[in-house]
């Protein structure tokens, strides 16, 4: 088969930097590395100027999300001569993906980083207004996900969540995003500690948004009575409470505020662990990147972070809202620190974008079969 070309629809992009849109850029780069095409299809900014392969389409602010830009539904007719339509969010950009696939008669594929019913916190805060919110954004996924051909799934708890919240008939995989493991790899972080003014001793932390959901001050409060200073990296609209928090309760805290990609493998190398309280993951790439640098994780037993994280080899799990359960785990992973990080590295290969990429080259090739059979 030739080299497969591949139209990526997203409602989130550059220069908005998060899970989705990184890890569309990682698999665009590696598709290109094949020999393959990946155009990218997404809100266009006056902040970010388009490279070969990225067509923007008109866009707002989205006022309640700091970095979202709603987009239109339109098709760039230069990103439309393709093999496959890949939807990866689905909102109106990711709908101008559907479009294209049934103009064409193309086969689609729709990723499920993220419920879509989470997105009502960010447009009420009245408990009956959000569900009512809730209840139609299920109905609307479902008929979303109906549209394609397979959905990729970034672990088994999402997996479980696309068929089980919202049923469909199509084919659900479980596909990792992978980490660019020549990237995110043990760094020596002396000049990252000398850089930010952070003290020598256990250093335990988290890096990504400071958002309520991520549930970051229930790591604040089993931080209190460890011995290890803490170290976020990230930011969000939390932050000003969590800092408040970590006031309250006498931390050593150090937060850095939104951290340049290319300081993140110093980032986590500095770390002797990683806290990751979040429970509502549908991956939890950080902690792979994390386990990518020989850092082992500190994880919530909740969502997709159940199944990345792994007991005793990269790292340990404790309880949603267990304060005292966290606290003990995060003193055993500092303790098993040694023999977790090298179990952690040994883990690399499998974690890769590259091992990513080969599953996700064998599911186009798949569906593509499919379509003209």
């Amino acid at each position: 088969m030739h080299p497969v070309s591949v139209a990526a629809f997203t409602d989130t992009y550059l220069p908005t930097v998060n899970g989705v849109s990184y890890t569309i850029q990682t698999w665009r780069d590696r598709w290109r590395d094949r020999g393959g095409t990946m155009n990218v299809v997404y809100p266009g900014s006056d902040e970010y100027d388009p490279g070969d392969g990225e067509y923007p389409v008109g866009s707002l602010p989205f006022p309640m999300y700091e970095g979202f830009r709603l987009g239109t539904p339109r098709i760039p007719t230069a990103a439309a001569d393709v093999d496959v339509v890949h939807a990866h969010t689905p909102f109106a950009v990711g709908l101008g993906g559907v479009r294209l696939a049934r103009r064409e008669d193309l086969p689609l594929v729709t990723s499920y980083h993220t419920p879509t019913a989470e997105y009502a916190d960010y447009l009420t805060s009245r408990p009956r207004v959000e569900r009512g919110i809730e209840r139609i954004a299920e109905r609307y996924e479902r008929w979303f996900l109906s549209r394609s051909d397979a959905i990729v799934c970034p672990s088994e708890d999402a997996k479980e969540r696309a068929v089980g919240n919202v049923p469909v008939d199509t084919p659900a995989v479980v596909l990792s995003n992978g980490v660019d493991v020549e990237f995110f790899s043990p760094t020596d972080p002396e000049s990252f500690r000398a850089r930010y003014d952070l003290p020598s001793g256990p250093l335990v932390g988290y890096t990504g948004r400071h958002g309520y959901e991520k549930n970051l001050s229930e790591f604040l409060r089993a931080a209190a009575g460890v011995d290890a200073t803490v170290v976020l990296g990230g930011d969000g609209p939390a932050r000003d409470d969590l800092e408040a928090l970590a006031d309250d309760l006498g931390l050593d805290a150090h937060f850095l505020g939104f951290l340049p990609r290319e300081e993140l493998p110093a980032f986590y190398s500095a770390l002797d662990a990683f806290v990751f309280p979040s429970p509502v993951e549908t991956q939890g790439l950080v902690a792979l990147e994390a386990n990518a640098c020989g850092t082992p994780v500190v994880a919530v037993d909740a969502g997709a972070l159940s199944n990345t994280v792994e007991d005793g080899v990269t790292g340990y799990h404790y309880a949603h809202g267990d304060v005292d359960g966290c606290r003990d785990t995060i003193r055993r992973v500092l303790d098993e620190r040694a023999t977790l990080a090298e179990s952690c590295l040994a883990q690399r290969e499998e974690l890769s974008v590259e091992h990513a990429v080969d599953k996700l080259a064998s599911l186009y090739e798949r569906v593509i079969e499919k379509k003209r059979t």
